[in-house]
């Protein structure tokens, strides 16, 4: 069974960055693609990045574009998410979720009904 473990998360000021982690264990990430979300207070859960098992494909939502980069080293089993420019709306619990694709390319949804694997979050908080 494919566990997910975030870390990374903390206290940052507007306009810092944090790196998110997101190490897997139990089975080898070579044939998942990874997706990143958030959820803020009050609010639903939203796609933030992901990427393809291959690292061809990222995606991005609109709101963290040249802004967040994701990446993944398969060797390592873990995916990142690196965050510059920390806004204040930037805050909420980041979550990791997998998604078992096999050797099919090209793909990398943002829709968080299609992840089967998520990790437990990590708080992530922008304030001055």
């Amino acid at each position: 069974q494919l566990q997910l473990v975030e870390s990374g998360g903390g206290l940052v000021q507007p306009g810092g960055s944090l790196r998110l982690s997101c190490v897997a264990s139990g089975k080898t990430l070579d044939y998942y693609v990874i997706g990143w979300f958030r959820q803020a207070p009050g609010k639903e859960r939203e796609g933030v990045s992901c990427i393809s098992t291959s690292s061809s494909i990222t995606r991005y939502a609109d709101s963290v574009k040249g802004r967040f980069t994701i990446s993944r080293d398969n060797a390592k089993n873990t995916v990142y998410l690196q965050m510059n420019s920390l806004k204040l709306e930037d805050t909420a619990i980041y979550y990791c979720a997998a998604l078992m694709v096999g050797t099919v390319q090209g793909m990398c949804p943002m829709t968080e009904l299609m992840y089967d694997d998520w990790g437990q979050g990590t708080q992530v908080t922008v304030s001055s």
